[in-house]
């Protein structure tokens, strides 16, 4: 897994973002989080640009994420940037875990 901060000025942690390749060439998104003094801002942006651009150097052709209901503008902010949900649906200790994916552009 490659994991990635996001930082302040003052060298504070504002956001982070993981990711993972499985051997399959789909890239998985883990765990993105930025403060809420700095959504809104580009910093989710670029680390998911980032992270997306990381899973693509090591191979990755789709890039799928997993989020929850409650989580309405994560939702928005992924499918802003092109992810799309696969209708794929399974259970987070009693809550439905909805997955999204996005293809990335190929080389061809």
């Amino acid at each position: 897994m490659s994991v990635f901060i996001a930082a302040d000025r003052a060298g504070k942690v504002v956001g982070t973002i993981g990711c993972t390749v499985q051997q399959n060439k789909e890239g998985h998104l883990r765990g993105m989080a930025v403060l809420p003094d700095w959504q809104g801002t580009m910093v989710a942006s670029e680390l998911l640009r980032t992270a997306e651009k990381e899973i693509g150097s090591r191979g990755g052709d789709k890039i799928t994420l997993d989020t929850t209901q409650p989580l309405q503008r994560a939702i928005r902010f992924y499918e802003k940037h092109g992810y799309k949900p696969t209708g794929k649906v399974r259970a987070f200790f009693g809550m439905p875990l909805f997955q999204y994916e996005k293809r990335l552009p190929t080389d061809s």
